[in-house]
């Protein structure tokens, strides 16, 4: 966590959790690790956290068991559409940085392209 920006923490901690199932670190149905132990974790206030897994939860991108913890929503189309989401923001700082240096994003795309094939 950043405690330097101007950027909640309790969001901070949503966009971890969002970024392990992107990166399908955590999967379906995975179990996500208690309020207490999150918050030891992250050295946070346990209140915190427990506002960043409830609107996970308001989100469908988490659920709980009564007695179990939360876990991971098994809606495969819901953890698509995360991945989506996050692409599609990679993307838009990729072409702010290249508006930066005034290139139309036709030349931003051909400039990836040429890159991705070199990589190859």
């Amino acid at each position: 966590m950043d405690f330097h920006t101007d950027r909640p923490i309790y969001l901070q901690i949503m966009d971890f959790i969002i970024q392990q199932i992107v990166s399908e670190k955590l999967q379906p149905g995975d179990k996500v690790k208690a309020v207490r132990e999150m918050a030891v974790e992250l050295a946070t206030n346990p209140n915190t956290v427990q506002r960043a897994l409830q609107e996970l939860e308001r989100e469908d991108i988490l659920f709980s068991k009564r007695g179990l913890g939360r876990f991971v929503t098994e809606d495969t189309e819901k953890i698509k559409d995360l991945q989506n989401q996050a692409v599609e923001q990679v993307i838009e700082n990729f072409l702010a940085e290249m508006n930066k240096f005034g290139w139309s994003e036709k030349k931003a795309s051909d400039l990836l392209g040429e890159y991705i094939e070199r990589k190859k």
